[in-house]
């Protein structure tokens, strides 16, 4: 028999993507629609709150992304650093612990010691866990993970038939994290990206037409709602 409908998703991951429609559709630099898009993010940080969301994993820079003009690639860097210096106390007082994952050192110096910073400095908070995509894609976690698990098996610490599903999800960036339950994307747009390609294969989909800059807290329980009437078979009957 099909599983129960499930309750609130532990994990909930989120594309968010239509900034730069967003900013086009009013005559904005692309970067307006990345500034208003900071807005949505905190109204999902205080959605998944209330609704005792455990994860929330949001796309934020993809490793594509740095093929963007190098003005706007600097601006969005800048607008990274900005975001952390000054969302940090406001994620202490909301009790949320900031992680990131993806090719990390491949942003520029200032947002790598920001970035450290805070997730530092919200270690210790056991409420929701915010996790920033940042220079990630999905292929590029896989073959990082392939490489972990070649030196594991060059220095004699696993031998290849230990290697499964399970071992090789702990050489993933999400190693610590479960698969998400459910993804929401933003603008309409029915693809996703390279992002969490592997953890992604059983979790429910959820695309709005709206852009993110006008993604909200009624936006993000009405997705939470429509998981809820789903029934999740991971391929049984």
């Amino acid at each position: 028999m099909p599983a129960a409908p499930p309750s609130i998703p532990r994990h909930i991951a989120i594309i968010m993507d239509g900034n730069g429609r967003w900013a086009k559709a009013r005559g904005l630099a692309r970067i307006k629609g990345h500034e208003e898009g900071a807005n949505a993010v905190r109204a999902c940080v205080e959605a998944c709150g209330e609704l005792k969301v455990e994860f929330l994993t949001l796309y934020a820079f993809s490793a594509e992304n740095w093929r963007r003009p190098k003005g706007e690639v600097f601006a969005l860097m800048r607008l990274l650093e900005k975001f952390l210096k000054e969302k940090t106390p406001e994620l202490q007082e909301k009790n949320v612990r900031l992680q990131a994952i993806g090719r990390l050192t491949d942003l520029p110096a200032s947002c790598q010691r920001q970035l450290h910073e805070s997730i530092e400095s919200t270690a210790r908070n056991d409420g929701l866990t915010l996790v920033l995509a940042l220079s990630y894609g999905a292929r590029l976690e896989i073959i990082d993970g392939i490489h972990s698990l070649l030196r594991e098996l060059e220095g004699g610490h696993i031998d290849k038939a230990m290697i499964d599903v399970k071992m090789f999800s702990k050489h993933l960036y999400t190693r610590y994290y479960p698969d998400p339950d459910l993804l929401i994307r933003t603008s309409g747009e029915m693809r996703l990206s390279n992002f969490l390609l592997w953890q992604l294969s059983y979790t429910e989909m959820y695309v709005t037409p709206k852009l993110w800059p006008d993604f909200r807290k009624e936006d993000l329980f009405a997705a939470v709602e429509e998981f809820r009437q789903r029934q999740r078979r991971y391929g049984g009957v």
